[in-house]
């Protein structure tokens, strides 16, 4: 089959105006939830876009471990690729895609960094394998094989044991949205758009967006 043919012809739900909380977080939580329900493989994957100093854009998939009022958080290494752009151009934009409700979240904002009591407190909740990798892992710089990969982490073991401690460069970001827009599936590619945009004064105007 060609790929030009490969499609899906979304069916399963609407999304009206009417149908959307005046909140976009409590529209976004009310969404998560019926995600998780549905027991959507990693609800909680989201594509994160950023842009270096020279506008070369790059994106990968990372996991969201919170989100309130004040935005979506997760967890990496400052010195990572996604750490430099951020510290280049802290502007970023997130996608989530829960295939099985034929649903997307793109949200986009400003990036701040999360303090280190908080980061303190969610490092040592990890699995201690987790602890261990985030310690032994110079994200993102190249390494000649997989060994040596594994001799680091057997450094950290011997020398943290069960106790390693947070690095300094590993915490949490988080987005402050300014734009997030709602995108329900629907038949012949008329797919329904609703997007939220912050006022100056903090509020949020709703409009629909053409598919």
């Amino acid at each position: 089959m060609s790929i030009a043919n490969l499609r899906k012809d979304y069916q399963l739900a609407s999304l009206a105006e009417s149908d959307v909380a005046h909140d976009p977080i409590q529209q976004f939580s009310h969404w998560f939830e019926q995600a998780l329900k549905a027991e959507v493989a990693e609800a909680n994957a989201m594509c994160l876009s950023t842009v270096n100093a020279q506008g070369q854009p790059s994106s990968r998939i990372v996991l969201i471990k919170e989100f309130d009022q004040r935005g979506f958080s997760w967890f990496t290494n400052y010195d990572s690729r996604k750490g430099q752009e951020l510290a280049q151009n802290p502007q970023a934009a997130l996608l989530f895609f829960w295939t099985a409700l034929e649903r997307q979240v793109r949200i986009e904002g400003r990036i701040e960094k999360i303090s280190d009591a908080d980061n303190d407190t969610y490092f040592h909740s990890r699995p201690l394998g987790s602890r261990q990798s985030a310690c032994a892992s110079k994200q993102s710089q190249v390494i000649a094989n997989r060994q040596l990969l594994e001799d680091q982490l057997a450094q950290v073991v011997q020398q943290f044991g069960d106790q390693p401690p947070r690095p300094e460069h590993w915490g949490g970001y988080r987005l402050v949205p300014d734009f997030i827009e709602f995108w329900q599936g629907r038949s012949s590619r008329l797919h329904d758009r609703i997007a939220y945009r912050r006022q100056s004064d903090g509020s949020w105007t709703i409009s629909r967006l053409q598919p």
